[in-house]
């Protein structure tokens, strides 16, 4: 019954194995998106409460900068360890940094129940930045390692389930990490709860190192070439820069991203101003990722992922910037703060279960460096770039109301948003005619693309 459950969603596996490997894969990533959709409702929440709604781009600004070290950093981990042991690494590095801000953020002076704001308060940014490093860290390698040990055809009926098994993660963290449900008093206590969360990621990975048999773990002759060469980091950029198909990816990201956190500011500027308390925001904002955990799991359960493995994966990569331009369009004709909650759970939901699963695969048809170095670069520059791009625009609302009025500066604040992220979705879907090409042909001639 459940293998035949799993052929109609996702295609039919070839094995046990498979479907064990896939299914790790999937309790592995979950629990990492359960602790890190937990973390996000309280890093806005929080943020909000210790230095102020106002600040959130520039937030996102710094978060690009420090991230960039980080990266540096983590591309050195990468030459030096074995991949499993650079998620040892970083599930540790997060645990305890989750336990320090949980520890900080209780004290009545530096923490949350101080709720004086202000930019001064150092402890906000740290807190904003560790959480938005943590996506950026560590989401990547889960995917760059789960593309080393999958192939093309193996990674269609994998990958989908991998995010299916996540949206439940997507769903319990945001519900059950809140200090409402856990009768706490603020999130202080809920970010420990998160870090126990994460060494239990590091301990599945370390069962699945041990339980896969080799058999499954997938290298192409063309890694195996590569074993001996060690080039530096920065040979991620270099590929970045000098591949069309590499900067098409990072395209997507950045054409998703900067609207959705365009739309996003907008819409939790207005919960600001609608709960005047850190847990009453911070439950609110958790509800709507709970949605999103709970629209991307049907769009899942419903095959949605039968879109790129029934049609193709220029199909796949051009349905969400298409139903995008319908969403931004409904949100500049009624920008209130539910239709632009609504429109942000949509999109999001739609790339977790179409979107993200596509992107990934188009990282099989490439080398190593192209999947740990390059993506890397891609994930900072189109992750954190974009949004440090898409709070470049929301930052334009303050002085705009400052000199305009509050309400012709805001017109002109919206205008401009609606129509840059129409301009970005436009030529995210020509891109997505390029890429997608060029990843077909690769799969067909068993061939490298960069």
């Amino acid at each position: 019954m459940l293998k035949r459950l799993l052929a109609t969603i996702f295609g039919k596996f070839e094995s046990r194995e498979e479907v064990k490997k896939y299914a790790l894969l999937g309790i592995a990533f979950g629990v990492l998106i359960a602790a890190y959709w937990g973390l996000r409702p309280l890093k806005d929440g929080i943020f909000q409460s210790i230095v102020g709604a106002d600040y959130q781009p520039y937030a996102k600004g710094l978060s690009l900068l420090v991230v960039l070290g980080l990266i540096v950093i983590y591309g050195k981990l990468v030459d030096w360890l074995p991949r499993h042991r650079v998620f040892y690494l970083l599930t540790v590095f997060y645990a305890l940094g989750a336990i320090f801000f949980a520890i900080i953020l209780s004290n009545p002076i530096y923490g949350i129940p101080n709720t004086i704001e202000s930019p001064t308060r150092i402890v906000g940014w740290l807190w904003y930045v560790f959480v938005e490093s943590m996506g950026t860290m560590m989401v990547p390698l889960f995917w760059a390692f789960s593309a080393d040990v999958s192939t093309a055809a193996s990674a269609k009926r994998g990958f989908p389930l991998i995010v299916l098994c996540a949206q439940f993660g997507n769903i319990a963290g945001p519900w059950f990490l809140r200090a409402r449900r856990l009768g706490f008093v603020n999130s202080a206590p809920v970010i420990a709860v998160a870090s126990v969360m994460l060494l239990v990621v590091g301990a599945l990975i370390w069962l699945f190192m041990r339980v896969v048999p080799k058999s499954e773990f997938h290298v192409t002759p063309q890694e195996e070439k590569q074993k001996e060469e060690k080039p530096g980091f920065f040979e991620g950029l270099k590929l970045l820069l000098t591949h069309g198909y590499l900067l098409g990816i990072f395209v997507f990201l950045l054409a998703f991203e900067a609207v959705t956190t365009i739309i996003d500011f907008y819409f939790k500027l207005q919960v600001r101003a609608s709960f005047p308390n850190e847990a009453l925001r911070s439950d609110y904002l958790a509800s709507f990722a709970v949605i999103t955990g709970l629209l991307s799991f049907f769009s899942l359960l419903f095959g949605i992922s039968n879109i790129q493995r029934k049609l193709s994966m220029k199909a796949s990569l051009i349905t969400l910037p298409f139903l995008m331009i319908g969403g931004v369009i409904i949100w500049r004709l009624n920008p209130v703060m539910l239709v632009a909650g609504w429109v942000v759970v949509i999109f999001k939901a739609l790339n977790y279960a179409l979107n993200q699963p596509s992107i990934k695969q188009l990282y099989i048809p490439t080398t190593k460096d192209a999947r740990y170095k390059a993506q890397a670069w891609i994930e900072v520059f189109g992750g954190r770039g974009s949004k440090a791009l898409g709070s470049g625009i929301n930052a334009l609302k303050l002085p705009l109301t400052t000199y305009l009025g509050p309400i012709s500066g805001f017109s002109v604040f919206l205008t401009l948003a609606s129509t840059a992220s129409l301009g970005l979705i436009v030529m995210w879907i020509f891109v997505a005619f390029y890429v997608s090409q060029k990843y077909d042909k690769a799969i067909k001639e068993n061939a490298i693309v960069c």
